[in-house]
């Protein structure tokens, strides 16, 4: 007869020692290795394999090891924990080590039976991890079974990565370009939302009729839109259709009061309080009216909504925010400042004639227009836009632009006309897409009369290219050369397809052809534009960032548009930013900024150059009334306060209407005419009133829900259980030195160090291969070890939690338990150390626990097994043990062998404690019924908020506990090591 094995214990099968789990029936098993992954569970027959119980082998008294074994062998076990026992189940089985800080929505969110959060902390902050860390949480407790992320189709690809390689969630892409190969693969009548449990969707794709009233049926339980701002619209603006679709599609998901839904945005506020309250709707719909003057009002909101500044998260959980002290205090190096620059530059003759021309030309044909009817109108507008804002940025855009039909031309009336051509010629901060948004706009409207002489500007256009008559591209090239001899590596922001690919052309070197460019040889030179795919734009950046290589002269420069001034993070490549072409709206140069000045820049400086036509009528203005504006409003606020767009519209026409009328030699008179000032009156009243609303709202709703000491609380059990960063750079500095790699510190200024390991052990180099890539181990190249947790690609960070690391563990954990394991063996499991350290003879225990628990859930209750590691010590023999603290029993981690210890000697002293070790099995039992009872306090304390939560919560130690690791500390005076043998 078959036996039956509890959750928890310990069998033996298939030549190795797992860990049943509570999914076990008495004719199936369902095992986790020891030590090992949820991804190596495996299901056993007791009938038809062999299976019989595991008891864990004593250490042996012949393998000692040196001072540093009880160390490594520590921090390799709990590197190797994939199941955690506290409240935060999945944190030990994630890719990311988190800030503190960015447990706060975390802690807010487990207090929620549904979760409902709008998450709007400042660009950079980290609201994807933030986002990530609240569903693989939901997902690792059972409260959710399935996830769908919104997004803009441009972002699906890195939230598919981001997903992937940080919270182990594989999400399947449903995109346009996606969705019929994932049909094929149904079930008569099968929702693709059934087949995939996780999936990340385009938010344009599944808010059309078609597909909405599919994915309302089967949604998953738990919801992310990402950009949620653009879902949303004031009531009293004119709302395009796309954001009614996207605010239907999220009403409907949000109806079901089950569904956990978290809104991300940056900018939830914009200025605008009936589009807020529209958000707040979403998350709960008594707050789309709740009095938030009221302190019940903001009670109520503080559940749901966290809105931080960097500055509130630069220096987190220190003295300032109510500790007793700066134990745990995080720093996270966020860029300090951005240097900003105007550079201005002048028209060559040539291209001055040309823009005169061209002014003459649009403003012609707009007067001629308006005499034929409103539709007529509209078309000449835009298309004299098209051709001015072409002209100020590039004679290829120009020339493009010149020969390209207007979109509006086939407008059937003046609304349409504004529909098609404002996406292509403004920089509305709402717009629905960036994508297809950077072309060149067309300003030809099919009229015969009008062709001849567009074509003649726009051969004179393509004349002028090259820096010779392009000033402006003779500007760039020497700001450029600025930056670069500075060491940094800029992208530059230009409006216009042809315009990147121009500057790319001029700049670059070209191979074949032997063209050596501007900018030096080793300089690098790649455009992204929105021709690409998102993927491609990706691959792109990391082909150019692999391409300039490791050389420190090596130097990298990015042409793009804005296809990449949201979402794309940059910070790892570059590190300063130059404005080629002004937006019309200055949230977009504050979006292209974003995408290096954010956290995991290495630079505590990023600059930001703004080119601006010291003469081409439009430029200067533009900067003076609007950039410029921003940027004090953000240095005096610390945050970014989107201008309204109909305003920034407005300010933008009465500068293109004045040039068009009184042309460019007149421009200095603008400021002065009644129509200018007006604009830029009502501008001004109307960007300060938000800019106090969003000050206000800061204040009023900043994070007060957690409060820090909570945080503190939980960081440091969660460090108690898991390591912390300093404990994890000792481990791979000690642990890959004595298995024979090469160590080389980065410099003086930091801790970082560069490692080869071309002379360690095969089967380390085997799994190292896997994480970093084949051809560096194969060529010994150096591997770069980072202190910063944000790290490029092909670095490693010093955490437990990354790939590395965790390869590295499980080799040193392996060989110290196969004691015929071949080559070096840096951690084992005794050690006998004679030391200044202890005055009586001291043993330190490294225990295994293992706990079952008994989680509550809205699915029912979930069984889990979970691991912790703990140092336990007592001074004596263990028949008469002294037991002692905590803090005692970790210091011994530290104590350095004061002189050498007899082998054979410390093979009877470690006998002899081995044999009697039995007698300390009641401590640990009843030590391990203590951390049962802690961890059962933590998981409560944690879900506080609701009692549904916590009912039926229970965690049991399982008996008995492991030894993997026995210590013996012997004072190094003599007279005190007499008394040994007792």
């Amino acid at each position: 007869m078959a036996l039956t094995y509890s959750a928890g214990s310990l069998v033996k099968a298939r030549g190795r020692e797992w860990v049943v789990l509570p999914e076990s029936k008495p004719d199936l098993l369902v095992l986790r290795p020891l030590g090992g992954s949820d991804d190596d569970v495996a299901a056993v027959f007791p009938v038809f394999e062999m299976v019989e119980e595991a008891r864990f082998a004593a250490p042996e008294p012949t393998d000692l090891g040196d001072q540093r074994a009880a160390g490594l062998l520590r921090t390799a076990l709990r590197v190797g924990f994939r199941s955690g026992a506290g409240p935060f189940r999945s944190l030990a089985g994630i890719a990311v080590e988190p800030r503190a800080y960015q447990l706060v929505p975390l802690l807010m969110a487990l207090r929620q039976k549904t979760v409902r959060m709008l998450i709007s902390d400042d660009v950079g902050i980290g609201k994807t991890v933030e986002s990530g860390l609240i569903a693989s949480e939901l997902l690792a407790q059972g409260e959710a079974t399935g996830l769908a992320v919104l997004c803009s189709p441009a972002l699906a690809e890195q939230w598919q990565q981001e997903l992937r390689s940080k919270f182990g969630i594989d999400a399947e892409l449903v995109l346009s370009s996606t969705v019929t190969r994932l049909e094929r693969g149904l079930d008569l009548g099968q929702s693709l939302f059934d087949r995939y449990p996780h999936v990340i969707v385009s938010t344009d794709f599944i808010k059309s009729t078609r597909h909405r009233d599919d994915f309302v049926r089967h949604c998953p339980d738990l919801v992310i839109v990402d950009e949620a701002h653009t879902c949303v619209a004031a009531d009293d603006t004119r709302t395009g259709t796309q954001n009614q679709l996207r605010y239907e599609l999220l009403r409907r998901v949000a109806e079901d009061p089950d569904r956990h839904l978290l809104l991300v945005t940056a900018t939830p506020h914009s200025g605008k309080e009936s589009a807020f309250r529209n958000l707040l709707g979403l998350v709960k719909p008594e707050l789309a009216a709740v009095d938030l003057e009221s302190e019940a009002g903001r009670k109520l909101l503080a559940q749901h909504f966290v809105a931080r500044k960097r500055a509130d998260v630069r220096r987190y959980l220190t003295r300032a925010d109510g500790l007793a002290d700066d134990s745990l205090a995080e720093r996270t190096a966020f860029p300090s400042d951005r240097y900003f620059k105007d550079e201005t530059y002048k028209l060559s003759p040539e291209y001055r004639a040309l823009l005169d021309d061209a002014i003459a030309y649009a403003s012609e044909r707009v007067e001629e227009a308006d005499g034929r009817g409103r539709r007529e109108a509209r078309i000449a507008w835009w298309s004299a836009i098209a051709l001015l804002r072409s002209l100020v940025s590039s004679p290829r855009a120009a020339s493009q632009t010149l020969r390209t039909r207007s979109a509006a031309a086939v407008a059937a009336s003046a609304e349409e006309a504004d529909k098609l051509g404002a996406p292509l010629n403004s920089d509305a901060a709402d717009s629905d897409s960036m994508e297809g948004m950077d072309v060149a706009p067309g300003a030809e409207t099919a009229e015969d009369d009008t062709r001849s002489r567009l074509a003649e500007l726009a051969d004179r256009a393509a004349e002028l290219e090259g820096p010779a008559r392009d000033l402006k591209l003779k500007a760039l090239i020497k700001h450029l050369k600025s930056l670069l001899a500075d060491g940094y590596h800029p992208i530059v922001f230009c409006r216009y397809i042809p315009t990147a690919k121009y500057l790319a052309e001029q700049l670059a070197n070209d191979p074949e052809s032997k063209k050596r460019g501007p900018l030096g040889a080793k300089t690098v030179v790649k455009a992204v534009t929105g021709e690409l795919s998102p993927q491609q734009r990706i691959d792109n950046i990391e082909a150019l960032a692999a391409e300039a290589g490791e050389d420190a002269a090596a130097r990298r420069v990015l042409i793009a548009t804005d296809c990449l001034s949201e979402g794309v993070n940059l910070q790892h490549h570059f590190d300063s930013v130059i404005h080629y072409d002004l937006a019309w709206n200055p949230t977009r140069h504050d979006q292209r900024e974003g995408r290096v000045d954010r956290y995991g820049q290495k630079r505590d400086e990023v600059r930001v150059i703004t080119l601006y036509g010291d003469d081409n009528g439009i430029d200067g203005k533009v900067l003076e009334v609007l950039i410029k504006k921003h940027r004090q409003i953000k240095k005096d606020l610390g945050i970014s306060v989107s201008v309204p767009d109909e305003l920034s519209t407005g300010v933008t026409d009465a500068i293109v209407e004045w040039l068009l009328m009184r042309g460019r030699e007149d421009d200095g008179a603008l400021f002065g005419a009644d129509a200018f000032k007006v604009s830029t009156a009502k501008l001004d009243s109307d960007w300060n009133s938000a800019a106090e609303r969003e000050t206000a709202s800061r204040s009023r709703f900043a994070q007060r829900s957690i409060h820090p000491e909570e945080v503190a609380r939980e960081v440091a059990a969660v460090r108690e259980a898991l390591g912390g960063t300093g404990e994890v750079e000792t481990f791979i500095r000690e642990s890959l030195g004595a298995l024979g790699a090469v160590l080389r510190d980065a410099g003086e200024t930091t801790s970082d160090f560069t490692a080869q390991v071309g002379g360690t052990p095969a089967g380390l180099r085997d799994a190292l291969a896997t994480a970093v890539g084949a051809e560096v181990i194969e060529r010994d190249r150096p591997i770069p070890f980072r202190n910063d947790p944000a790290v490029a690609r092909g670095e490693v960070a010093l955490v437990r939690t990354d790939p590395v690391v965790g390869a590295l563990a499980s080799h040193v954990l392996n060989s110290a338990l196969d004691t015929e394991a071949d080559g070096a063996r840096p951690a084992r499991r005794c050690g006998v150390v004679t030391t200044d350290a202890v005055s009586t003879r001291t043993t330190l225990l490294l225990v295994r626990y293992r706990f079952h628990l008994t989680l509550p859930s809205r699915s029912g209750e979930k069984q889990l097994v979970a691991e912790d590691a703990r140092l336990l010590a007592f001074e004596g023999s263990p028949k008469n043990a002294v037991w002692l603290s905590q803090e005692r029993a970790a210091a011994l981690l530290g104590a350095t062998a004061s002189e050498n210890t007899d082998p054979h000697f410390g093979e009877r002293m470690m006998k002899r404690v081995l044999d009697q070790l039995p007698e300390t099995t009641g401590h640990l039992e009843s030590y391990g019924d203590e951390l049962a009872a802690e961890l059962d306090a933590s998981h409560r304390r944690v879900r506080q908020a609701s009692g549904e939560i916590v009912r039926g919560l229970s965690v049991t130690a399982q008996k008995p506990a492991d030894v993997l690791g026995a210590y013996l500390y012997l004072p190094a005076n003599p007279a005190a090591a007499s008394g040994v043998s007792a």
